[in-house]
C-alpha cells in the first residue's frame, strides 16, 4: 500500500487528500500546525468513505513523524493570495514556511517524492530542492498541470465540447509569464486554430494567465483550491501508479531549452522515480523566447531567498 502525505490542511491540501483517498492511491496523512484542523478534516473524509466507497485510511495530525515511509509528500502549506496580490508577493513569508517543512520531510520521509504546490511555485520548488538535498527528479512543482487544465476548461466552455477531448500544453512559470502552446493544442486531433479565431484564442490565453487571479477576485477571501488540489493529486497518481504520464511540471533544468539551474514548467515523464525524463519539444523562436523570459522572472526571486 502506498502512502501519500499532504502538508497543509487548508482548502488545497484537504482537496488533494480527499481526491487521493477517493482514487485509492494509498493511505493518506494530512498534516497541519493548527491543532484539530487536519484531524477534523481527516475524520470528516473518513466518514465519507462508506458513501464514496474507498477503503484507504485518512488521518490528521500536527506531528511530522506521521509522514514516515511516505511515497509522495504534497506540500500545500503557506499563505494564500489575496485580491491585488501577485504570486511573487508571497515570496519571503512562504520561503520560511517551506524551509521548515522541507527540513521535516528530509528528516522523516527521505525516500519520498516532493510535489510542491505553495506559491510562488517555481521558486518554492527550487528552494525545497536546495534545502532537501534530494535528487532534482524527486522534487517537482505542480504548475503546468493546473495551467493546462484551466486552458482546457476555457476552450471547452467556449466551444461547448468535452474537456476530455482537448489536448494542450502550458509551459513556463506558474504565473503571469506562463507560455500556452497553441501549436500543440487540439480538440480530438483538430487544431484549435481551425475551430476558433485568433482573437478568441488570444482572449482565452490571457484568461488562462489570469486564471488564479480571476478566482481570487471572485472569492474575495481565499484562492482557488479544487483545480489546484486535483492537479497535485494527478501528479501523485502518476508517481505512485508509475503511469509514465507526460505532464507539464516545474522541473530543474540543466541546459534544456537553454535554461540552467532553474525550476520552470516543462513536459516531463512522471513515474515512480519522480520526473524521470524532461521532454524537450520543438519550439518556435517566439515560444523559446517567451519561455526564457518567464525563467528570468524567477531567477531574480531565487537570488532573494537563497
Amino acid at each position: 500500500m502506498s502512502k501519500i502525505s499532504v502538508i497543509g490542511a487548508g482548502n488545497v491540501g484537504a482537496t488533494s487528500a480527499f481526491l487521493a483517498a477517493q482514487k485509492g492511491l494509498g493511505d493518506v496523512v494530512l498534516v497541519d500546525i493548527v491543532e484539530g484542523l487536519a484531524q477534523g478534516k481527516a475524520l470528516d473524509q473518513m466518514e465519507s468513505a462508506p458513501v464514496e466507497g474507498f477503503s484507504v485510511s485518512v488521518t490528521g495530525t500536527t506531528d511530522y513523524t506521521a509522514i514516515e515511509d511516505s511515497d509522495v509528500v504534497i506540500v500545500t502549506a503557506g499563505l494564500a493570495r489575496k485580491p491585488g496580490m501577485d504570486r511573487l508577493d508571497l515570496l519571503a513569508k512562504n520561503a520560511e514556511i517551506i524551509k521548515d517543512i522541507t527540513g521535516n520531510i528530509t528528516k522523516y520521509a527521505p525516500e519520498s517524492i516532493i510535489i510542491m504546490v505553495t506559491n510562488p511555485l517555481d521558486v518554492m520548488t527550487y528552494l525545497a530542492w536546495k534545502v532537501s538535498g534530494f535528487e532534482p527528479k524527486k522534487v517537482i512543482g505542480q504548475a503546468g498541470v493546473l495551467d493546462s487544465a484551466r486552458f482546457k476548461a476555457f476552450i471547452a466552455m467556449e466551444l461547448n465540447v468535452s474537456p476530455a477531448d482537448i489536448q494542450t500544453m502550458v509551459l513556463g512559470g506558474h504565473g503571469d509569464t506562463m507560455v500556452p502552446l497553441i501549436r500543440y493544442t487540439s480538440v480530438s486531433g483538430i487544431p484549435l486554430t481551425q475551430l476558433m479565431s485568433e482573437d478568441r484564442i488570444s482572449s482565452l490565453v490571457e484568461r488562462t494567465r489570469n486564471g488564479g487571479a480571476e478566482i481570487v477576485g471572485l472569492l474575495k477571501q481565499g484562492s482557488a483550491f479544487y483545480a489546484p488540489g486535483a492537479s497535485a493529486t494527478a501528479m501523485a497518481e502518476a508517481v505512485v501508479r508509475d503511469t509514465k504520464r507526460i505532464l507539464p511540471c516545474s522541473c530543474l533544468l540543466t541546459g534544456q531549452y537553454g535554461i540552467q539551474d532553474l525550476y520552470i514548467g516543462v513536459p516531463a515523464r512522471l513515474g515512480r522515480g519522480g520526473a524521470e525524463e524532461i521532454i524537450e519539444i520543438e519550439l518556435t523562436d517566439k515560444e523559446m523566447s517567451s519561455l526564457q523570459e518567464s525563467a528570468a522572472v524567477y531567477r531574480e526571486s531565487i537570488d532573494n531567498v537563497m
